[in-house]
């Protein structure tokens, strides 16, 4: 075995953990604590209108986004998702940005969703603090490590509860909906009935529509996991597209309009809050509890889209190599825990909302990085094997590109430290990949390294 085979048979995920179900339970499971809470601050800053708009803008990037993904995840079908794409189509400098983009959202993210799950386990049980933070991130690592297949079926039977109290909402909401609360925030100078805070709300709403879909780009972060990545990928990430949809509709509308915009723009929880308003005591009890679940959904599958990244950008030599090494039971080990131990220093800031807009400016830098991909992998290799294409093709990848961008402003409009912030991570992340990262690179070129991938793979399985 040369080098390169040998250096590869140590870092091998484990094939066939998840068929297209799974795959589309993990898209779900990465997004569906944003359907508890945070989304409804938009209202706030534009009202329901304007956070209507705001958010159909971004259910068209979000859609159009995860076609050009599902084209791209059946063709190159590597760990690293996103990066992988950019690193074929822009080679390895635009490869790096992209997952330095992701891996700053995916970091970030779980430290912001573990401070909203110690208020959620505060208002339950009294506790909060470090110490919830810390058992919370122990015990998730923990079953990642013990493997693939048995962590995704433990995030299904989370999300599948947090999914059914979303469904409870919806359902007995349904009878209380009057159209006419969803605009009882009185406008502003220039603002109208639908539109009270004017275009400029619609603007700063833009970051709180994004919580609705936030991460379910993440699914091709197990192509190496699939049973059949060509397949099973494109299908998973449409299906948990279709559904998250569906519930963004389900609580926009309903939640809104049976409660009032002014009391739900500023609400906390706001399905509890709605369903407290409307006398059902009993099912915002249980949606209480079971809003945990949907964050520690999200808070469980994201661990396990950085895991995979940190793994994927480690292995080609832009991270530390040892970071991909993996274990036994196929698991990336160190992946798991180095970023854990970062996410929960940064947890310990306690500022939830800053960290979430941090990693929205992330998450908005890939999709661009990631759109650009689409078009580019379009026009320089058409030849390409496309198992799946993306109806509209570049037209819709382009949707995106510019429905990202313009996202990412919506940012700057709502608050510039976040923004700020997190150029600065750029900053630091794009000096380490000149200064040491380039040095290390495994392969030179993205077919290098798929091929080297495929023939370590081929003497595995010949051995």
């Amino acid at each position: 075995m040369s080098n390169n085979q040998e250096y590869l048979a140590q870092r091998q995920l484990k094939k066939g953990a998840a068929g297209w179900i799974l795959l589309a339970g993990l898209g779900v499971s990465y997004v569906i604590s944003g359907d508890f809470a945070g989304w409804n601050f938009g209202i706030a800053q534009a009202g329901w209108g304007g956070f209507a708009v705001a958010a159909v803008l971004m259910g068209i990037m979000y859609l159009t986004l995860v076609l050009s993904l599902a084209e791209m995840s059946a063709a190159i079908p590597a760990a690293g998702g996103g990066y992988s794409f950019a690193r074929q189509a822009m080679g390895p400098v635009g490869g790096y940005l992209t997952g330095l983009a992701v891996l700053i959202e995916y970091s970030l993210a779980p430290a912001a969703i573990v401070i909203f799950i110690g208020s959620a386990v505060n208002e339950l049980l009294g506790i909060d603090g470090p110490m919830v933070y810390a058992l919370f991130y122990l015990a998730f690592v923990g079953i990642h490590i013990f493997g693939a297949g048995e962590a995704l079926k433990v995030m299904m039977v989370i999300s599948g509860l947090a999914v059914l109290a979303i469904i409870a909402t919806g359902v007995v909401l349904l009878p209380e909906f009057d159209a006419t609360r969803l605009f009882d925030i009185a406008p502003v100078a220039s603002g109208t009935e639908f539109l009270p805070m004017g275009y400029y709300g619609v603007w700063a709403a833009l970051p709180f529509a994004m919580w609705l879909f936030l991460a379910v780009e993440g699914v091709p972060l197990a192509a190496e996991e699939a049973k059949n990545p060509a397949k099973d990928v494109p299908k998973g990430i449409i299906a948990a597209m279709i559904f998250l949809l569906f519930t963004a509709v389900l609580v926009v509308v309903l939640v809104t309009g049976a409660s009032g915009a002014e009391v739900i723009g500023n609400s906390a929880v706001p399905l509890v809050d709605a369903l407290k308003m409307t006398g059902h005591n009993n099912v915002a009890t249980m949606v209480n509890i079971l809003g945990l679940a949907g964050l520690i959904a999200s808070f469980f599958s994201i661990i396990y889209g950085y895991s995979r990244l940190v793994f994927a950008l480690s292995r080609a030599g832009y991270l530390p190599q040892n970071l991909s090494l993996t274990s036994k039971r196929k698991v990336p080990v160190r992946a798991l825990v180095y970023p854990a131990i970062l996410g929960f220093v940064i947890s310990l800031t306690g500022e939830g909302d800053l960290i979430l807009s941090m990693a929205v400016v992330g998450a908005t830098v890939s999709y661009a990085m990631m759109s650009g991909s689409h078009i580019l992998l379009r026009i320089k290799q058409p030849e390409l094997q496309r198992p799946y294409k993306t109806p509209g093709g570049i037209v819709t990848s382009g949707i995106s590109f510019v429905l990202s961008l313009v996202a990412l402003t919506g940012v700057y409009a709502y608050d510039v430290r976040a923004f700020l912030f997190t150029l600065a991570l750029f900053v630091v992340g794009m000096a380490y990949y000149f200064l040491i990262g380039r040095n290390n690179l495994v392969a030179t070129t993205a077919e290098e390294e798929f091929a080297l991938l495929s023939q370590a793979e081929d003497e595995l399985a010949s051995a």
